[in-house]
């Protein structure tokens, strides 16, 4: 899907090098944020044996109790996901 923008300002700045900045700010927050995800996750695997794709499978089918530890992973799983999104969108833009 493409989408086009179009931005417009009376700042007697130039608005290009402003936006290209804030997307290469946000992208190092999403990278910060990823890896701290990442660590998590990993905690998680490392504690119960399963990588977190397994996890997912079994707590979606039920097969394992909801606790509050279970609960936070699967929140640690969304995150990632909404994260790499987040960042796939922001590497796909091109600024004329």
């Amino acid at each position: 899907m493409t989408q086009h923008l179009t931005l417009t300002t009376d700042a007697p700045v130039a608005l290009k090098p402003l936006i290209e900045s804030a997307i290469r700010s946000e992208l190092r927050m999403l990278e910060i944020g990823l890896e701290r995800t990442r660590q998590h996750l990993q905690a998680f695997e490392e504690q119960y044996g399963l990588t977190s794709a397994e996890f997912a499978r079994h707590f979606e089918t039920g097969e394992l109790e909801e606790s509050l530890e279970f609960i936070e992973w699967v929140g640690e799983i969304k995150t990632r996901h909404l994260l790499e999104a987040h960042q796939e969108a922001l590497r796909g833009v091109h600024l004329n």
